[in-house]
C-alpha cells in the first residue's frame, strides 16, 4: 500500500465514525509497528479531540508520532517527531486541534479528515515511505 492508500483509508476509517483521529491514522499505518491493529485502536483511543478532549495538540498528529516512535525504537524519535509536527503544520496551518477546528471563511482552518490525511502523508515524508 502506497503512503496515498494508506492516507484514504485513514481518512474512511475517521469518516465512517468507528476511528477518531489518532486510531485512524496508526490504522493506516499499523504495519509500521509490532502492534495489532486492536492493540493500537485501544492505545490511541484517549487521544482525540486534541490530546483526551482538551483541544490541544492535534490527536492525528499524536499517532503519526507514536508511529514514529515504534519505527525508529525510540532511537532518533525527537527529531523525527518534530519533522513531523513542522510539516503537518506547513500543511495545516496549526498542530493544535482548538486552532485547527477555527472557523476561517465559513469552514474549519482544517478539517479533520484532512487533519488524519496530512498526518499520514507527513509520516511518509519524513520516514521516507512511498
Amino acid at each position: 500500500m502506497n503512503i496515498n492508500e494508506r492516507a484514504d483509508k485513514a481518512v474512511q476509517l475517521k469518516s465512517g465514525g468507528g476511528y477518531n483521529c489518532s486510531q485512524a491514522v496508526t490504522a493506516a499505518l499499523a504495519d509500521q509497528t509490532t502492534l495489532s491493529d486492536e492493540q493500537l485502536k485501544q492505545l490511541t483511543a484517549g487521544f482525540c479531540a486534541g490530546m483526551g478532549n482538551l483541544e490541544a495538540t492535534c490527536g492525528a498528529l499524536i499517532g503519526a508520532g507514536m508511529v514514529a516512535g515504534m519505527k525508529t525504537e525510540g532511537k532518533g524519535t525527537l527529531m523525527k517527531t518534530r519533522q513531523i509536527q513542522e510539516s503537518f503544520r506547513g500543511k495545516c496551518g496549526a498542530i493544535q486541534c482548538k486552532a485547527l477546528k477555527t472557523m476561517v471563511d465559513g469552514k474549519p482552518l482544517c478539517p479533520c479528515e484532512e487533519c488524519v490525511r496530512n498526518a499520514v502523508m507527513v509520516y511518509g515524508e519524513v520516514m521516507g515511505l512511498e
